[in-house]
């Protein structure tokens, strides 16, 4: 198809990146302004706040909202990178550059023998259904290297494990990269590098600033935030008496109130299984191919999203990369997921900033977005998992056991030698 080798393709994507992308920065520069609660707060109140303390020497000991790996000081402190723009203008423009460096990497190996641009198209579609909030966030920034890992992981394990150190250091899920490495030395090489790059990280921010692990007990007191599929309970609750609150607790939007405990503690023990499942499939696959590596961590970052007692709105620029990564190969079978990410990729936007009243209300348009964009959820992840099944143990063993059949039908030929006439071994003349 010359649509995935010729040069028509590309422009096209490329000049409707252009346009989405200035239609984001519009939105973010206020010049036009979306419906709900404004999204850039997070940016030029919470972040320019931690900036400031960061730039003390310190990390923001006494900010609960403050939950995340040390390194993501970086991402914070980066927009000093552009001291001539203030706080919230420069780290924007430094959330775009890092939109074009996944878009072109994306553009590079989609053209590349055996890939495609399905992927770069993923991306073009997926980061602007989310909105303004997807320039408003570092996720994006952390997005960034997790594509640059898993597109360099196919040849250099050991530029991934070095790229996972660095993500788990930022937020912690890049480490789930790692699932689906083959076997052997390519996952003996990218698991080292991995563990020795984020120790070395974890070390010089230890060494740089005071409380580089308090994010460690902030995470820890998090309760059940409004978006996430166990507040479904809550949302349902309400409206037939529960006499909980919903309430601004640890940076987010949360229920407190009667069993909104038990609930936290189901939401973990469905991600201790998804887990579990993970380990199980790692030692019942019986083959790694070239898709297996993306795959396996898209199926992972989706099992650990929607089990998560919080499923925040830029979450899902985290499953829009690692789809564009699995598509990048022709050969993924996670296609049908990534279009249901996509899809629940522009109800998160609708819930989250347009119509956010009404999720916070628990009325009906509130939990039909809320039920439709966690099912998607749900479902992506189930289909992502079965496919990963299919393709790496199931298919295999299929083959293993057609191939038994196959060689004991050959026939079995005794070593024996010929008798004679009177039944003695014959003789050779």
């Amino acid at each position: 198809m010359k649509g995935h080798s010729g040069t028509r393709l590309p422009i096209q994507a490329v000049g409707i990146w252009l346009a989405t992308r200035a239609l984001l920065l519009l939105c973010v520069f206020k010049v036009l302004v979306l419906p709900g609660p404004d999204v850039t707060s997070d940016v030029s109140v919470i972040y320019q706040g931690w900036y400031d303390v960061l730039r003390t020497g310190t990390y923001p000991l006494d900010d609960v909202t403050w939950q995340y790996p040390p390194a993501a000081a970086l991402a914070i402190l980066s927009p000093g990178l552009l001291p001539f723009l203030d706080y919230a203008s420069a780290f924007f423009l430094l959330a775009l550059l890092c939109d074009a460096v996944v878009f072109g990497l994306l553009l590079y190996a989609g053209r590349r023998p055996g890939k495609c641009l399905s992927g770069a198209w993923v991306w073009v579609a997926g980061v602007p259904l989310l909105g303004p909030t997807a320039y408003a966030r570092y996720d994006l920034m952390v997005t960034a290297v997790a594509v640059a890992a898993l597109l360099a992981g196919v040849r250099h394990p050991r530029v991934l494990g070095a790229l996972v150190g660095v993500g788990a250091l930022l937020k912690v899920w890049p480490a789930l990269l790692l699932a689906g490495t083959r076997r052997g030395r390519v996952t003996r090489r990218s698991w080292t590098a991995a563990a020795l790059t984020g120790a070395a990280v974890l070390a010089a921010c230890v060494v740089a600033m005071p409380g580089a692990l308090a994010f460690l007990t902030f995470q820890r007191d998090r309760g059940t935030e409004v978006e996430s599929l166990g507040s479904l309970v809550f949302h349902v609750a309400r409206n037939f008496g529960w006499e909980g609150q919903v309430l601004l607790n640890y940076g987010s939007v949360e229920f407190l109130g009667p069993y909104v405990p038990l609930v936290s503690k189901a939401a973990l023990a469905l991600t201790v299984a998804a887990f579990g499942w993970l380990l199980v499939w790692r030692v019942r696959a019986r083959a790694f191919g070239t898709t297996t590596l993306a795959d396996a961590a898209f199926a992972a970052v989706l099992l650990f999203t929607t089990t998560s007692r919080v499923i925040s709105p830029q979450y899902m620029i985290w499953l829009v990369g690692l789809a564009a990564v699995c598509l990048v190969f022709r050969g993924s079978g996670m296609r049908r997921p990534a279009r249901m990410v996509l899809v629940a990729t522009g109800v998160t936007m609708l819930e989250f900033p347009i119509w956010f009243t009404h999720v916070v209300h628990s009325d009906l348009w509130g939990l039909v977005l809320l039920g439709v964009r966690n099912g998607l959820l749900v479902a992506a992840t189930i289909a992502a998992c079965r496919e990963l099944w299919r393709q790496t143990v199931t298919e295999p063993r299929l083959r293993e056991q057609a191939a038994v059949p196959a060689q004991s039908a050959e026939p079995h030929r005794a070593d024996v030698t010929p008798a004679g006439p009177a039944g003695s071994p014959a003789t050779a003349r």
